[in-house]
């Protein structure tokens, strides 16, 4: 692809930003919250979970955001230095809390989570925070789209966009949709669209560009489209993710690749989506072809929902490199195309 370059001998190769919390995995199966007594406690959020997966596979990974001022968030705190991740530039908050996330596993096909997202400290994070010298020292900064949900997290992320296009800073967007954090699907267009114009590589179910495209292009479903739309703009690879069917990689300099998908004993599937993005952004910063770099996203997604927890399942390279040498990876036909 084209205009896609990773500056050298840099201090971090990847931060992210957003949403972090506490995940609390149910551990008994086949039966509804209601009915769950014992729960594993993890940290959560997609950008939490996708830096301790960038971290596990060699990465050098920090972390810009805000965790609460008590006992969850030294946990946080101290589950990120344990996992090797640079925690400078996260902040403690006295005035708000971590969020909280419950799940259930009634199958592998029907797991739900209740989110607890009042008052929480990762929406806190202010503009003033935002140090241009450590995005100026990593490259990639990795953005989640719930970050963008309210303010002052939405003028913090955009500040920390600009930087990083300032100092040649690649900027990743996970779309990371969830409908409890937005007040409109009007406000959830209007700020996709702002940060995915700014945004290097795009990645995101075909249901999630569907929330970007919501006042422009609603009946879209050609994810072609999709990714000619952005790489218009400024986007120098899209990624559209369709579940068990595979994914779809598109660059700006008109190529197309079609991912498939390696097979896996579902336990949930919580965790993948970010684990796929560790994986995808490790193997292209490592300068691996986009065939390669889709392989080692579904590889990695694969051992994830395979697990209990999201966080504690991210794999290592030695882990996907073993799972993609003893399975077969399924290519699907090329029908995600109007």
């Amino acid at each position: 692809m084209k205009n896609l370059e990773f500056k050298e001998d840099e201090i971090l190769d990847i931060i992210g930003m957003g949403r972090i919390g506490v995940d609390l995995n149910a551990n008994e199966v086949n039966r509804p919250l209601k009915e769950t007594m014992t729960f594993t406690k993890s940290v959560g959020g997609s950008p939490a979970n996708l830096a301790v997966g960038a971290a596990r596979l060699g990465l050098k990974t920090g972390f810009i955001g805000r965790v609460s001022d008590d006992q969850h968030g030294e946990y946080i705190l101290n589950y990120f230095k344990d996992n090797n991740i640079d925690i400078s530039n996260i902040k403690k908050d006295n005035t708000s809390v971590n969020g909280l996330a419950f799940t259930e596993i009634r199958d592998p096909s029907n797991c739900d989570i209740i989110m607890y997202r009042d008052n929480v400290a990762d929406l806190k994070i202010d503009p003033k925070e935002i140090n241009e010298e450590y995005i100026k020292n990593s490259n990639v900064l990795l953005i989640s789209g719930t970050a963008l949900s309210k303010s002052p997290s939405r003028e913090a992320v955009l500040l920390a966009v600009e930087y990083a296009r300032k100092n040649n800073t690649v900027v990743a967007f996970d779309i990371d949709y969830r409908p409890y954090s937005w007040v409109s699907k009007e406000e959830t267009a209007i700020y996709y669209n702002i940060l995915a114009e700014k945004s290097d590589i795009i990645i995101g179910t075909r249901e999630e560009f569907n929330k970007i495209e919501y006042l422009l292009m609603p009946e879209n479903n050609d994810d072609s489209v999709t990714a000619q739309k952005w790489i218009n703009k400024n986007a120098k690879i899209v990624v559209v993710k369709h579940g068990e069917d595979g994914s779809i990689a598109y660059t700006n300099d008109g190529e197309k690749f079609i991912g498939g998908i390696y097979p896996a004993e579902v336990v949930n599937t919580f965790g993948a989506g970010d684990s796929y993005a560790a994986a995808f952004l490790y193997s292209l910063i490592k300068g691996n072809s986009l065939d390669e770099c889709l392989k080692y996203g579904s590889a990695a997604a694969a051992i994830v929902i395979s697990k209990h927890t999201c966080s504690e399942a991210m794999p290592t390279v030695v882990e996907i490199k073993e799972y993609i040498k003893n399975h077969s990876i399924k290519v699907m036909s090329d029908n995600n195309e109007q």
